[in-house]
C-alpha cells in the first residue's frame, strides 16, 4: 500500500480511540451541518459545512450521511487528542472564517467611502451585509 504513510503511522491511525474522546467527537458532530450531493458513480457525495475536505459517500442519502459522520467523527477525535479545537457548528453563526480580496487603490476608496456613505464600522462590515443581501 502506498499512501505516504509508514507502517507505525498506519498502525497508529488504524488504533481505536478512547471511548471518551469518541463520545465527545460524536456530539460535536451532531451540532455539524451535512451537505451533499448527488455522483452519477457513487449515488452521493457528501461532507460537513464545517469540515468540507473530509466526506463520504453512499448509494443513499442515509448511508452517505453515515459515512460522513463517521469519517468527520474521526477526524474531530484524532484533533481532540492532539490537544487541537475542531471547529465551531456553523449553526452557532461564529464568524471564524476569512476572506481576503485584492482590490485596486482606487477600488479601495469607492469601497470605503461607500461604506462611511452606508454608516458601516469597516469595509468588512459593507461587503459583508451587501454581499450576503445580494445572495439571498
Amino acid at each position: 500500500m502506498d499512501d505516504g504513510l509508514t507502517a507505525a503511522e498506519r498502525a497508529h491511525l488504524s488504533r481505536p480511540f478512547a471511548p471518551a474522546v469518541l463520545k465527545k467527537a460524536a456530539e460535536i458532530v451532531k451540532t455539524y451541518r451535512l451537505l451533499f450531493e448527488r455522483d452519477s458513480d457513487l449515488g452521493y457525495l457528501g461532507s460537513t459545512v464545517e469540515m468540507p475536505t473530509v466526506m463520504g459517500d453512499g448509494k443513499t442519502l442515509e448511508a452517505c450521511g453515515r459515512h460522513v459522520l463517521e469519517a468527520t467523527t474521526f477526524v474531530i477525535a484524532y484533533m481532540l487528542e492532539k490537544g487541537q479545537t475542531p471547529p465551531a457548528s456553523s449553526r452557532e453563526g461564529k464568524r471564524d472564517q476569512q476572506l481576503n480580496i485584492r482590490v485596486s487603490a482606487e477600488e479601495k476608496l469607492r469601497l470605503e467611502a461607500a461604506a462611511r456613505a452606508g454608516g458601516y464600522r469597516s469595509v468588512s462590515d459593507y461587503l459583508r451585509e451587501s454581499g450576503l443581501n445580494r445572495a439571498g
